[in-house]
Order: structure tokens, then C-alpha cells, then sequence
């Protein structure tokens, strides 16, 4: 079977993974690379022997690719991912989703209007360690979640990059990393009921929020915390963290694991979080989806909810209360 021709708009550090999970593909290759920076696009298309184009428009002048990937800054998204789908293009988007909700309901609305594929990449869904950890869970054997953790809490100097530019990335940490927390969230637990979201502060003397502490409620009923940081490198050693009835579960960086309270010893199920492999995960799942081979991982409705949940902790962050989450579909078109 021939592999699926993807084109990658913009050649950023996360380009670098998906050069490097194409390389690995056996269903489908990077063709084409487009960036504003020229060099940038050469120098990435040259290590998966693809052509390199300055722009989009230019990039859609090509033929010879099947779907795109979005990766470029969250404000651009809904222009890029638009200008595809009218043209009939599948379209795998970067997470942050966008920055408003009406922007994700006109994203939504656009692919359903020209009955072309189209969703968000959240890498964290395609990580095995995370799927067996689902598994587990939804088996019942760790008993009635009580607590769900979450944490992603490294030191980044976010001064210089884009992401700290609110009309650009829409937000700082919450919308940067929480958009991975709320996929999460949902992925074990369901729909989200309401956020609470309370800014921690900040060392880099960043105008968008750095450290942020957010709780969720679900629609079952559990109450997860997340611990969002780019100024504290806390080196914890687990990302994930559910507290059942009957058993405890740590999904972490270079292992995973689970223990019953009838039983003294813990029993390892994964290796840790392997980010090439988790981005292969992403692009093979978008190809099968594209073939009828497999359904789509994160669906829109997921798309839109992280969008949904994302706004809505941002209300709460500013009034510094909980806010409630309507999960409606996009239902107007665009």
C-alpha cells in the first residue's frame, strides 16, 4: 500500500519530532515542509527528502500530498486550517486547538461543511503508556476513582518565544500545557463540569500567566488537580496520577505503574512517555482514520471541548472563581 503524503506547515522545535516519526512510519511520509523562514523549511524537508516552500498559499499550489499538519502558533490556526479544507484537504491541527471558542466552532463548522477530516493533535492521547493506563482504569480494578493529578512542571525560559505573547499563543502555561491536561482529563474521566484555575505567579516576569494551579469537575463526579509550571523544574516522576478505592496508578516519564491495596507489591505496565513514538501515534492514527481503518483518537467534539474548557478556566482565572463548562457542538456554519 502506498504511503500518505503529509505536508508540515511550520518548521518550529516541534517539527523536529514529526520529521522524526515520519522516518519511522511505515503508512505515510512528510512530502512537503512550508515556514516563513526559508532556511528553516530547507533544512527540515532536507532531512525527509521533501520539497521546502515559503508560505502556505505556495504550499497549496502542490499536488502531491494528501492531508496537512498544522504547527504553527495558535492565533493562525483557524486562517490555515480553513484555507485547506475549502480546497478539500484533510487537516491534522497542532494543540492549542485556537484561541477562542468561536474560532474552534468555525474550524469545526468549516470541515463538516466541506465533509473533509479534520482534529487536533494532542500527543499525550497516542502515548501507550497512557492508553494501557485508560485500559486499567476503565477496568475497574483500581476501584472508584477518587483523585485524578496531573502535572507537567519543568523550567522553560518562555522570554524570548512566541508562546508568551498572548496574541499570539492566547494565553501562557494554562492554555500551552492545560490544553494537555484537559484532553487528559477527559480521556480518563469524561466531560468536565466546571474549572477553577488560580494564577501561582511567576519568576520570569512574563505578560502571560506562568504558573498555574487548576482544578476540574467532571461530570462523574471526581475532582482532578493539574500543577502547570514553566518557572519550577519540580522534577516529579509521574505526569499522571489516579487514586481509586482499591488501588493507586502513576503513569510517569520513564515508567509506569499500578498497586492494589490487596497487594503489597506494584505491578509496572509501560516504559515511560516516548515522544517520538506518541508523535508517530498522531500522524499513523490521522492515516488510518483517512483509509477507514481506524476512527480518530481525538475527535472534533474532543477539539472543541479543550477549547471550551481552556476558555472557561481563563474566566476563572480572572475572577478567581469556579466558572461552569457548556460542551455544545459547533453546530453553525461558518
Amino acid at each position: 500500500m502506498n504511503k500518505l503524503g503529509f505536508a508540515l506547515i511550520g518548521a518550529g522545535g516541534i517539527a523536529q519530532a514529526y520529521a522524526q516519526a515520519f522516518t519511522q512510519s511505515e503508512c505515510c511520509e512528510l512530502v512537503a515542509v512550508a515556514d516563513v523562514r526559508p532556511d528553516s523549511a530547507k533544512a527540515l524537508a532536507e532531512i525527509v527528502g521533501g520539497i521546502s516552500v515559503a508560505d502556505y498559499e505556495e504550499l497549496a499550489e502542490n499536488a502531491g500530498f494528501d492531508a496537512v499538519i498544522i504547527a504553527t502558533p495558535p492565533n493562525s490556526h483557524p486562517e490555515i486550517a480553513c484555507y485547506f479544507m475549502e480546497r478539500g484537504v484533510p487537516v491534522l491541527c497542532e494543540k492549542p486547538l485556537c484561541v477562542t471558542v468561536s474560532e474552534a466552532e468555525r474550524m469545526i463548522a468549516t470541515a463538516t461543511k466541506t465533509n473533509v477530516m479534520f482534529t487536533m493533535a494532542s500527543k499525550f492521547r497516542y502515548s501507550d503508556d497512557v492508553i494501557k493506563a485508560k485500559g486499567i482504569v476503565a477496568s475497574g480494578i483500581l476501584g472508584d476513582v477518587v483523585q485524578f493529578e496531573n502535572a507537567f512542571t519543568a523550567k522553560v525560559d518562555m522570554s524570548k518565544r512566541w508562546n508568551s505573547i498572548e496574541e499570539i499563543s492566547g494565553g501562557g502555561v494554562l492554555i500551552d500545557n492545560g490544553t494537555h491536561s484537559v484532553d487528559i482529563i477527559r480521556y480518563f474521566l469524561g466531560p468536565i463540569d466546571s474549572v477553577l484555575a488560580v494564577d501561582a505567579g511567576g519568576t520570569q516576569d512574563l505578560r502571560v500567566d506562568e504558573n498555574v494551579k487548576m482544578f476540574a469537575k467532571t461530570a462523574s463526579g471526581v475532582t482532578a488537580s493539574v500543577d502547570l509550571t514553566w518557572g519550577i523544574n519540580k522534577e516529579l516522576p509521574y505526569f499522571i496520577s489516579v487514586y481509586g478505592t482499591n488501588g493507586t496508578l502513576h503513569v510517569g516519564w520513564r515508567e509506569s505503574k499500578y498497586k492494589l491495596h490487596s497487594n503489597p507489591d506494584w505491578t509496572v505496565f509501560g516504559k515511560g512517555y516516548d515522544k517520538v513514538a506518541s508523535f508517530r501515534g498522531k500522524i499513523e492514527n490521522f492515516s488510518k482514520a483517512l483509509r477507514g481503518k481506524e476512527e480518530l483518537r481525538i475527535n472534533p467534539p474532543d477539539a472543541l471541548a479543550s477549547v471550551q474548557v481552556i476558555e472557561a478556566a481563563y474566566k476563572s482565572l480572572r475572577q478567581n472563581l469556579w466558572q461552569a463548562v457548556v460542551e455544545k457542538s459547533a453546530a453553525r456554519e461558518a
